[in-house]
């Protein structure tokens, strides 16, 4: 799946970050791959990318039109489509994530193939996918799992590859969704694979590796989640982890657009994904935790960070004020009593 930068991020009318989750990881992990963002109000959110047009964006040699946004559900506004045609007449491909594709509409599908432009469905998996072996393979592999969705499973994998690399190991992020797809150019959103072929999936994006190849996957869902549960399983069963590392945003006390539905104690998500991620890594252990601070201040934030981790035990990091090399110190480390 190869999607040409510059990018010029749509964001439509998406108010904050979580609904710009997929525009906001471009920007903050591959800057350099975005030219501007364009947004249809004042009101939505801003990334801190140049507000540009399609006219602007064709000027300045962008190549992709990349849909941002990423609302519960994957749902298409219908006012897009006006945004999407400029796009294409201008000599934009699209890149979307969206659950409705831009293969599927045919006027759309017709726009592209007259003008000679791409459209990409970031969720189409790759075909011939194979059930899960659960056989063993070779290789150190870790995978970030959270209480909820959109609370910094991407972020910290991008943090953990990034502190293993500054530390000389040969390390590989294997992405799982949109965003990572655009951020590293490779791996595919495993939420739009069939249950029956997940855990294989994530065989094939954690394959066998050298003895001291570290993959860093990307999580997805969350074992606690009323929707997204089944990708967290499939994942944890595929990956095969020897660690996980347990995501959460500080002040987040219940599932998102889930009311009712609180999130877990730490102690207890940790405990419940080393159960199902011990059924095919009998080993598997909590290497630390990763907590989203963005919504505390800096004082706040570090006193949050040492408290958990005295509590657990365990190093604990912010992917974004501390980087996951604590994490990643660990990983290398081994095991330990933890």
């Amino acid at each position: 799946m190869k999607v040409l930068p510059p990018y010029l991020i749509f964001l439509g009318d998406a108010p904050d970050r979580l609904i710009a989750k997929t525009g906001a990881g471009i920007a903050d992990w591959a800057p350099e791959r975005c030219a501007g963002q364009l947004r249809l109000s004042a009101g939505a959110v801003d990334l801190g990318l140049p507000d540009m047009t399609i006219e602007a964006a064709r000027a300045a040699g962008v190549k992709t039109l990349v849909v941002g946004t990423a609302s519960p559900g994957g749902a298409m506004d219908d006012r897009w489509l006006d945004v999407f045609r400029a796009a294409l007449e201008a000599g934009l491909d699209i890149a979307a994530g969206l659950h409705i594709r831009l293969n599927a509409l045919g006027a759309l599908r017709a726009l592209a193939d007259a003008t000679g432009c791409k459209l990409t469905d970031l969720r189409d998996p790759p075909p011939g996918l194979p059930i899960g072996s659960g056989l063993p393979r070779p290789g150190h592999r870790v995978l970030t799992v959270g209480t909820d969705c959109a609370v910094g499973k991407k972020y910290t994998a991008l943090a953990l590859w990034r502190a293993l690399r500054e530390r000389g190991v040969e390390a590989d992020f294997c992405a799982t969704g949109q965003t990572g797809v655009l951020i590293s150019g490779r791996g595919f959103a495993i939420d739009s694979v069939i249950g029956d072929f997940m855990s294989g999936a994530a065989e094939v994006l954690a394959p066998a590796a050298g003895a001291d190849h570290w993959d860093v996957i990307e999580g997805q869902g969350s074992l606690f989640h009323p929707a997204y549960a089944g990708v967290s399983l499939g994942l944890l069963h595929g990956a095969q982890p020897e660690a996980v590392v347990l995501c959460h945003q500080a002040g987040r006390d219940k599932i998102a657009f889930f009311d009712g539905y609180p999130t877990p104690a730490l102690e207890t998500a940790i405990a419940r994904n080393l159960e199902a991620a011990r059924l095919t890594s009998p080993d598997c252990y909590c290497a630390g935790v990763s907590l989203n601070t963005a919504g505390l201040d800096a004082a706040a934030a570090e006193a949050l960070i040492a408290e958990t981790a005295a509590r657990l035990g365990l190093p604990v990091i912010d992917p974004v004020r501390t980087g996951g090399g604590a994490i990643a110190d660990r990983l290398l480390q081994g095991r330990g009593e933890a």
